[in-house]
């Protein structure tokens, strides 16, 4: 059956909305329908539009958006139509965020209460809770081998819990990020066990494999995403003795999109997830959600179908939710997830690994070429920007970046981890391996921003002025994603300086993971607090509320400035929006001496005071957000 969109919409409408019309919530609902319908059709019918039972499924789609629709907007009094229920959607530079782990930081959801008044005092405005849904006992992953979208687990606390905090969230002007872990499930989850069982219509939910012949049309193509826990991306399951396809751990059942019951009922645990209240979802790893024989599945166009199409639905019952892609991908490929009709926000792993690769190096080449190529967004979307997460260092930069500043990039990622690491003569930094690849040479690195960025060596090792030196590299590093286009975001630990807890080794569940040497229970400043610890921490709420005082840092625009002197990195901030144009040069000395460079006019940095004419000079690890004097 073919039919064309406005066929499709009056057979919807007589077919399956027909019930809900009487709703007093049913106007708006339709005219998001109208809106949105075409761009569900398109992107739909490039999955599953070869089916004959594709209409069905369209119908299917539509009947659940209606009803979770009217049973959200009757409950909250109506939903609005554009992105105001708070200034994260719309590129404000009031907006400062905070991720943690919800046991590490505070216990259960419940005590998370408690800290408001700290993340209040430190100016976040949304808070992304680590995963916090029901996994298994033993390895989860760090809460991602969900095995259920629906339960929190119980070392948590529960699902009114959590109502509770998003209430109080609301009520503090703070917006709730949630991970919505689409590319696989626990293979402890209701739909495993059943495939499990023998289910044919579950194991449909997975891609299983009877025969590992049916492999090799895969395998050859796909990389080890951890090549310390295991070789290849299939795990042989002894109860259904067939081949499971793996990407991250054996646990970890990889969900197969192309059943289109999949996306369904995926589409049905988002709205689930939408519905508690949350603004935004973290879409986790999506560049792995679609397969294709002969390819290395990853970033292939169906995975943005997938996300188009669910945007599109989202658009409909849930207008005011945005999605946040963790696509930890090459330059060119992140870029892609980023749209106002796929994913409105995005992390931004490049400019992480520049500012690390630069303050080894003390040079910005490669930050400010990588910057020039990939800092600009369309408008209405926005980088997330942190220094550290809960995850590794990887670096992500582009190797023709690279390659055309005059740098190899292999050796050049070689040289970091061995700075990282504290292997190469004169590094400041203490960090660990993390899934070393022994036949590549590849691997990534753990460690707290300030045990990377020398404090922790400073302390044990050398004199006040290494101390010294390490606070100003974590007050520059923070200077940057602070003023760069986009939201920063803190890893709650790292406003302190944290140090890296090796303690994790004695943990027979972590102690093969090293990430875990950054994940440790906070420590919440009080009057014994470290010096150093204060002194980072004042500093940066010092920062943010510069930050949220500067209409120049409102909206995206950006630009990045051709710097005579390669210590210094420089771009200007812009606020289109105002009717003053308000503007910002923000100058940074990634070098352990004092720098020079010269701009045109009298201008006057914000954070000092201090007045330059021409000449403006950095002092070590400096970094100035300078006005025109006379504006």
């Amino acid at each position: 059956m073919t039919f064309s969109n406005t066929e499709l919409l009056n057979r919807i409408e007589k077919n399956v909305l027909n019930p809900y019309r009487k709703k007093p919530e049913y106007a708006d609902f339709y005219s998001h329908l109208k809106i949105n319908l075409p761009s569900m059709i398109e992107h739909l019918s490039k999955l599953y539009g070869n089916r004959p039972d594709f209409v069905y499924h369209i119908e299917d789609i539509v009947k659940e958006s209606c009803k979770m629709y009217l049973k959200r907007s009757a409950a909250q009094g109506g939903i609005r139509n554009s992105y105001t229920s708070g200034n994260i959607h719309s590129g404000s530079q009031k907006e400062v965020g905070a991720v943690f782990y919800v046991d590490l930081f505070a216990g259960k959801l419940k005590d998370i209460k408690k800290r408001i008044p700290y993340l209040k005092e430190l100016g976040i405005t949304f808070v992304h809770l680590m995963p916090l849904f029901k996994t298994p006992s033993g390895e989860t992953d760090g809460g991602y081998a969900v095995s259920s979208y629906r339960h929190i687990a119980k070392r948590f606390g529960t699902m009114n819990d959590l109502r509770e905090l998003i209430e109080e969230f609301d009520l503090n002007g703070i917006n709730l990020v949630l991970d919505f872990i689409l590319n696989h499930t626990s293979n402890q989850h209701e739909w495993a066990k059943k495939a499990k069982s023998g289910d044919i219509k579950y194991q449909n939910y997975y891609y299983i494999f009877k025969e590992k012949k049916e492999l090799e049309e895969y395998s050859p193509y796909l990389r080890d995403i951890f090549p310390e826990v295991r070789k290849g991306s299939f795990t042989f399951d002894e109860s259904i003795q067939s081949w499971v396809w793996t990407t991250f751990n054996s646990y970890q059942w990889d969900l197969n999109y192309s059943n289109p019951e999949v996306f369904l009922q995926m589409m049905k645990e988002m709205f689930f997830l939408a519905n508690l209240g949350v603004k935004v979802l973290r879409f986790d790893a999506p560049a792995f959600i679609w397969k294709q024989k002969g390819s290395s599945c990853e970033n292939l166009p169906g995975v943005h179908t997938i996300i188009k199409a669910f945007k599109a639905i989202m658009n409909v019952a849930f207008p005011d939710v945005l999605f946040l892609s963790e696509a930890i991908v090459h330059p060119d490929e992140i870029k892609k997830y980023i749209s106002t009709g796929e994913c409105e926000l995005s992390y931004n792993p490049l400019l992480m690994a520049t500012l690390w690769e630069s303050l080894a190096t003390r040079k910005t080449n490669l930050l400010q070429k990588s910057m020039e190529r990939y800092s600009s967004l369309p408008k209405g979307c926005n980088w997330i920007n942190y220094i550290r997460c809960h995850d590794d260092i990887g670096w992500t930069f582009s190797d023709q970046d690279a390659w055309d500043i005059g740098i190899d990039p292999s050796g050049h990622r070689h040289f970091l981890n061995e700075f990282y690491t504290g292997k190469f003569e004169g590094s400041f930094a203490k960090g660990l391996p993390f899934q070393e690849n022994m036949h590549t040479g590849d691997l990534r690195i753990s460690g707290t921003l300030a045990s990377l960025a020398g404090l922790e060596k400073a302390i044990l090792y050398e004199t006040e002025i290494e101390v010294d030196l390490s606070i100003k590299r974590i007050l520059l590093l923070y200077g940057i994603i602070l003023s760069m286009s986009g939201y920063p975001l803190i890893y709650m630990g790292d406003e302190t300086g944290q140090l890296n807890n090796y303690r994790y080794s004695d943990n027979s569940e972590y102690k093969d993971d090293s990430r875990w040497v950054h994940r440790m229970p906070f420590e919440e400043p009080s009057d014994n607090t470290s010096h150093f610890s204060k002194r980072i921490f004042t500093g940066l709420k010092s920062l943010i509320t510069f930050r949220k005082n500067c209409h120049a840092f409102t909206g995206n625009t950006i630009r990045i400035l051709d710097m005579d002197n390669n210590h210094i990195f420089g771009f200007q901030r812009i606020n289109e929006d105002s009717d003053t144009k308000d503007k910002l040069t923000i100058l940074a000395n990634f070098s352990e001496q004092k720098q020079v460079v010269y701009l045109s006019g009298k201008t006057i940095d914000i954070l000092s005071e201090n007045k330059f004419e021409n000449r403006v000079e950095l002092n070590v690890y400096q970094f100035l957000w300078l006005k025109d004097e006379d504006s």
